[in-house]
């Protein structure tokens, strides 16, 4: 979870528990009082914001979250509502003392960010990225037509941490989730936000088109929504360093458009891949990326620490050179 400005890219990883579950939370930074969160969506895990969280380390520490059933979580007998997943999200912000985090959730990490943010008007600021379900496509089939179209847009890399992420998850628990994620009216949510709240998707995200992000900024009391050029559903992967930008400017000073869509294009907000120009460095992410999913299997926090640090001083290292 690297970044050039940043050096100290160490992964602390810790658990919040409620009664049967836990969400595994990976950290980078220390300093600051005001902490980003970030939620993923289903299937996947805190992977998915490898190159964004390093570049949020702005005002405090950077918190990812795996919750259960994603990212080698364990999960209970029973699929969990997106108002239980809330729960421990909120569980997570009173664990660690965070006092008005910004709340960042990616397509139904979305869902959980409007929940928690309705609930919390003390809350000042959120971000959702991609967010699901558009009220005019709340179809399975429909769904997934318009993320496969989607999908054909994302990087390989998207591709390949994707895959490796609904393996972890298993077929039975994604299905099982998939129906709450359906169901789940985040538009019912929208007016009971008091946040500031930063809309953004990806040009080619079929899953959430214009016209839904559009609305879902002007339902909120106070929004702001953007368009990144050449971006799929997983925008603030292939193009962190544009969603950073846009997230940290707008928690420092949050301005409301009224629902009208401001665009960034392709070149401004992409991120560049990482050069291994030396092979002991390329090695190293590799080992550390090995070492992370092993750590994942075995169920233990420090093993996964240590392979997510390896992995990002070598990524790091390879974007410095």
């Amino acid at each position: 979870m690297p970044a050039a400005a940043d050096p100290d890219v160490t992964v602390r990883v810790s658990r919040v528990r409620r009664g049967d579950v836990y969400a595994r939370v990976s950290t980078i930074g220390s300093e600051g009082d005001r902490a980003f969160v970030l939620v993923a969506g289903i299937g996947v895990a805190a992977t998915y914001f490898e190159r964004l969280a390093p570049q949020l380390n702005e005002f405090g520490p950077v918190h990812a979250l795996d919750l259960p059933g994603f990212g080698g979580v364990p999960h209970p007998g029973t699929a969990m509502t997106i108002d239980e997943y809330a729960d421990l999200v909120e569980a997570v912000l009173d664990d660690l003392g965070l006092v008005d985090p910004i709340l960042v959730g990616h397509s139904m990490g979305t869902q959980m960010v409007a929940e928690v943010a309705a609930r919390r008007p003390d809350i000042s600021t959120a971000v959702l990225i991609g967010p699901v379900v558009d009220p005019a496509a709340r179809r399975l089939p429909l769904l997934a037509a318009k993320f496969l179209r989607s999908s054909w847009h994302e990087p390989l890399k998207i591709k390949v941490l994707a895959v490796g992420a609904y393996l972890l998850c298993g077929p039975r628990w994604f299905f099982r989730v998939l129906p709450e994620m359906v169901r789940f009216r985040i538009e019912d949510r929208l007016p009971r936000i008091r946040a500031h709240t930063l809309v953004i998707r990806g040009e080619h995200d079929a899953v959430v088109p214009r016209a839904w992000v559009e609305r879902v900024a002007a339902t909120v009391p106070f929004g702001s929504t953007w368009e990144i050029g050449g971006a799929g559903h997983s925008v603030m992967h292939g193009h962190a360093e544009g969603v950073a930008r846009l997230c940290v400017a707008f928690a420092r000073a949050p301005r409301d458009t009224d629902g009208d869509l401001n665009l960034m294009p392709d070149e401004v907000a992409e991120t560049r891949e990482p050069h291994y120009g030396d092979p002991a460095t390329a090695v190293r992410g590799v080992v550390g990326r090995i070492r992370e999913f092993v750590g994942v299997l075995r169920r233990d926090d420090r093993m996964i620490a240590r392979g997510k640090s390896e992995h990002a001083r070598a990524t790091s290292e390879s974007r410095e050179g």
